[in-house]
């Protein structure tokens, strides 16, 4: 059975989502959690001021949100008497799939849990599917949670977290 189970999260509402079956299959198993959040500088370059310029603000403050946000997941988690670990990854030069296959192989994860905001037509040509990524290469088992409509609509309109707006 899983007794390691990688959970990438961004504080989305379909991420949550994630994170609470991840949190059912720990319990039925007796798993441990190991919660990942990557920082993705690819949010901050699409504006249009040159990059350099507020890069180290930016990535300060992305790292801050990060941490925000692995705490909430990892408090949320121990409220329902499961263990969870965080790592925050800002390893800027590999995609998200690349560091969550990373980060599976060297925990030796049993099990990947994704939440997905489930994309299709020019959303997920445009955007890319990390999930799928991961779901092709993914040494272990990966369990997609997908978001209802109303949550990916809710998580495509979320661009800054919550912690950084304030």
């Amino acid at each position: 059975m899983y007794k390691k189970i990688l959970v990438p999260i961004d504080g989305s509402p379909t991420a949550a989502k994630g994170l609470d079956e991840a949190i059912k299959v720990a319990q039925l198993a007796g798993a441990s959690l190991r919660l990942i959040h990557v920082i993705e500088l690819i949010n901050f370059t699409t504006c249009i001021e040159p990059v350099g310029i507020y890069a180290s603000e930016a990535i300060a403050v992305m790292t801050k949100a990060g941490a925000e946000i692995l705490e909430r997941g990892k408090f949320h988690a121990a409220a329902k008497g499961i263990g969870a670990e965080t790592v925050l990854l800002d390893n800027l030069s590999l995609r998200v799939s690349e560091q969550v296959i990373d980060q599976a192989k060297a925990w030796n994860a049993d099990l990947i849990v994704i939440g997905t905001h489930g994309r299709r037509g020019v959303g997920r040509l445009m955007l890319g599917s990390d999930a799928e990524e991961i779901v092709r290469r993914a040494p272990v088992p990966v369990l997609l949670v997908r978001a209802s409509a109303v949550e990916a609509d809710e998580a495509e309109k979320q661009v800054v977290p919550e912690s950084v707006a304030s």
